[in-house]
């Protein structure tokens, strides 16, 4: 991963983690990982969450689990697809929320949510790589540890973010933030299976920009 680019602003702030000799182990794992294996996303697009929203940018923090393992889906981005790709199940549910809580109708041909990320919301998956066709496949290697750093540096040293939480996964990661700074919003995963338990009616979308208008900083156009 020696070639690979980070934003200079998440280079200054996560310099510590990505000296220790445990980003270093998880560096040569995922190096023989994309040697030997197919794996997703990209090398290229690996940061690509960090490259697209800096760590000065950033004002809403969407967390997911892993990326998408089947081919073509998975950009960096979570939740996100390349265009061309068919937006998967958790995607068309998030889209159905959106246009429930805010009136928006997307596209539901299209799931590539850069213009989300160029805006300030942070797309970040707990772990950064999947094997193909192996759902939490690279769970336990070493990246949790990279982006529970990259959540305290967030909640550390900035103030009025949004962090959104969907599913328990996402609400266990979420501990080490603090909410007397942060707004945290927290539901039920998009996923067909659990959607219907609180993730539909979450509103999360106008509560965001709520709260962003009421910070004063600019609303996000989702």
């Amino acid at each position: 991963m020696k070639n690979i680019k980070l934003e200079k602003s998440w280079k200054k702030v996560l310099k510590k983690i990505l000296e220790s000799e445990k980003f270093k182990e998880l560096a040569k794992f995922i190096q023989n990982e994309y040697l030997t294996k197919t794996i997703y996303p990209k090398p290229n697009d690996l940061f690509s969450a960090f490259n697209t929203t800096s760590f000065e940018n950033t004002k809403v923090i969407i967390l997911g689990q892993d990326p998408y393992h089947n081919p073509n889906q998975a950009h960096g981005l979570c939740f996100s697809v390349n265009h061309g790709v068919t937006p998967p199940p958790s995607l068309k549910n998030i889209y159905k929320e959106l246009k429930s809580d805010l009136n928006i109708e997307k596209d539901f041909t299209d799931g590539f949510l850069d213009n989300w990320a160029k805006q300030g919301v942070l797309l970040l998956n707990a772990v950064l790589t999947v094997q193909e066709n192996s759902a939490g496949s690279h769970a336990g290697k070493g990246w949790e540890n990279f982006t529970d750093e990259v959540i305290k540096q967030l909640s550390d040293k900035k103030e009025n973010l949004i962090f959104i939480l969907w599913g328990n996964y996402a609400k266990q990661k979420g501990q080490i933030i603090d909410r007397k700074k942060h707004l945290v919003l927290e539901a039920a995963h998009p996923s067909p299976f659990s959607a219907y338990n609180g993730f539909f009616g979450c509103k999360h979308f106008s509560k965001t920009n709520n709260y962003l208008k009421k910070n004063n900083k600019k609303i996000i156009n989702w």
